[in-house]
């Protein structure tokens, strides 16, 4: 049965981890279209308590892996006992809790090989590679690509994911982190850390950008006439011959559905930096923002690791 209460993570004031409480409040009821999770663990993003300033007191986290408790009116397209994940609508109260609300449509089978950390880790990035790549960036097999950050959050999914569709992959990363890019699928590897990166690289169909800064400016040099350019990290420079794109990602079942089966099929796992209870939201906001993070911090509930 489920509790009438539970724990759930607020931010009460706009600002940082230090604003950050842990409290008992009303579980709520799945509406139409809406099913409540059990949430097992939700993601972090580096920035997001920045985004709900208009609407305090929110619940931080838009990621989410757990176990489908109920089902509300009008659902017929998961079932209680469901292990499932998702990533929910940026506008409303996100995941930080023992239980969510959620729209059916936003959720996917959980990928079976992961926990439930893991799997809270993949939905925004790697929706925000698959539509970056194929959505926006119409990537085709064969055709050449270059990938800002090869190695991050994003770029952990987009590296493979291009490789896989039988593109030529390129990526720029530090000396440190070449190896890493090799291992995701990069023909080659480009350190962005000495001289000009753009100087040698022959023009490509694509650039997908998710660092920002030089890197992004001066990508119009080795697009090819007629390729795209796309950023998640700011907008991209105008160039007379190609496309230049900025978008948001957006949530999709199918996608993630793809995505799970090729998790399924040993697509590489994301890497999970460390996970915490929601009792220590602030420390794990705080370990979000620091420098040597490698990978997604977590928050878990009902007992559930990494």
């Amino acid at each position: 049965m489920t509790p009438t209460t539970m724990r759930a993570v607020l931010l009460r004031e706009p600002g940082g981890p230090e604003h950050l409480v842990c409290e008992q409040v009303a579980t709520p009821a799945p509406g139409p279209g809406e099913v409540l999770v059990r949430v097992h663990a939700a993601a972090i993003t580096r920035g997001e308590l920045e985004w709900p300033v208009d609407r305090l007191p929110a619940i931080p986290s838009y990621e989410v892996s757990g176990v489908v408790a109920a089902l509300g009116p009008g659902v017929d397209d998961v079932a209680a006992g469901d292990e499932v994940y998702g990533m929910t609508a940026f506008d409303r109260d996100g995941v930080a809790a023992d239980y969510a609300a959620i729209p059916s449509e936003l959720l996917a089978p959980k990928p079976r090989g992961l926990s439930h950390a893991e799997a809270a880790a993949v939905p925004l990035a790697a929706l925000t590679a698959w539509q970056g790549l194929f959505d926006h960036g119409t990537l085709a097999p064969s055709q050449r690509v270059v990938i800002h950050g090869a190695t991050g959050g994003v770029g952990q999914f987009a590296t493979p994911l291009a490789k896989r569709h039988g593109a030529h992959v390129i990526a720029t990363a530090s000396a440190d982190a070449a190896e890493r890019a090799r291992q995701l699928g990069a023909d080659e590897v480009v350190d962005y850390t000495v001289g000009q990166w753009a100087t040698g690289i022959e023009p490509v169909h694509l650039v997908f950008d998710t660092a920002g800064g030089e890197r992004l400016a001066a990508s119009p040099r080795v697009v090819r006439s007629g390729g795209r350019l796309v950023s998640v990290a700011e907008e991209p420079p105008e160039a007379t011959g190609i496309s230049s794109v900025y978008f948001v990602v957006e949530a999709s079942r199918d996608q993630l559905t793809e995505i799970a089966r090729l998790l399924d099929e040993g697509f590489p796992a994301p890497a999970v930096d460390s996970t915490f209870s929601l009792e220590e939201a602030k420390s794990a906001f705080e370990r979000s923002m620091a420098a040597d993070k490698r990978g997604k911090v977590a928050l878990t509930s009902h007992a559930e690791k990494a």
